[in-house]
């Protein structure tokens, strides 16, 4: 992938697309520059370098303060340049002031970046349309992975498709196992990622009341944050995702750090395994009014 594929300008109209969203996928490294800036001048080539290199291991967006006030004054931008990484909607680490290369790689390899650049084979692969694939019922598509893992046992890939497929099939503890065994370097996997929310919303209802009990708790006591989380993980997973959204979202604004937050996670975990990017775009942007 060039460097434009990785890096572009971003305004306040672009931002929740190009940076919140785009995070849950790739982190997001945020330049904030300024055209009368000099360090900003001497830092830019050196991102966007690394942009290109790094062939999609992060995408650099790149924010004109002077144009675009609000996005600084949200981050609490007062020294330029600021660099800041984003993953997951939110803002993880960052440096201020013109840095030199070495520093630059030594920040995103602290953070698990590495450089990923696809070869020509690839690159060409990638340009031709995707041959489709018959629809396969959970136990086809299990059969096949399982017999393709025993054939390539050290090929990684495979295996994560098999966890994926073993959770299609409704064995989520065959599902764990196989997706723990996986190397670390695979944590950071999208479908990695997808998995482990849905484990995570799986398992948190392994002893949870039934939804009427649920709503009986909260009737009794609105501040019963626990039934109110349960309810909508019940929801989310029974395909009330709007009801689930909100119910997560009036957490996060009365009580942001119960459980250690958990309410945000679990709406990053659920804009993951929601399909409806309309709906996320909009429970994303009032997650970002809340925490910012």
């Amino acid at each position: 992938m060039s460097a434009t594929a990785n890096a572009l300008e971003v305004t306040q109209a672009n931002f929740d697309a190009e940076v919140m969203q785009a995070s849950a996928q790739q982190p997001v490294l945020i330049d904030f520059w300024a055209s009368w800036c000099a360090p900003c001048r001497q830092l830019k080539p050196i991102l966007e370098k690394l942009a290109g290199e790094y062939g999609g291991a992060f995408r650099l967006a790149k924010i004109d303060t002077d144009q675009e006030m609000e996005l600084a004054g949200m981050f609490g931008i007062r020294s330029l340049p600021t660099v800041v990484l984003v993953k997951d909607g939110q803002p993880v680490d960052g440096f201020m002031g013109a840095q030199p290369e070495r520093n630059v790689r030594e920040f995103l390899d602290r953070h698990g970046i590495k450089p990923t650049p696809a070869g020509d084979g690839q690159a060409e692969a990638e340009s031709l349309p995707a041959t489709p694939r018959s629809i396969e019922s959970p136990g086809e598509a299990l059969a096949r992975l399982q017999a393709a893992v025993a054939a390539e046992p050290d090929k990684e890939e495979l295996k994560l498709d098999l966890a994926v497929a073993q959770m299609r099939a409704g064995q989520a503890e065959a599902a764990a196992a196989t997706l723990d065994a996986l190397p670390a370097k695979w944590a950071s996997d999208a479908r990695a990622q997808r998995l482990r929310g849905e484990l995570e919303l799986s398992r948190a209802l392994a002893q949870a009341p039934d939804e009427p009990r649920l709503r009986q708790r909260i009737a009794s006591d609105p501040k019963d944050y626990g039934a109110r989380d349960l309810l909508c993980v019940r929801q989310l997973l029974g395909g009330q995702a709007h009801a689930a959204l909100d119910g997560w979202l009036d957490v996060l604004r009365d009580a942001r750090e119960w459980e250690g937050g958990l309410a945000r996670k679990r709406l990053l975990a659920a804009f993951a395994l929601i399909d409806d990017p309309d709906l996320v775009s909009s429970a994303r942007r009032r997650m970002s009014s809340l925490l910012f």
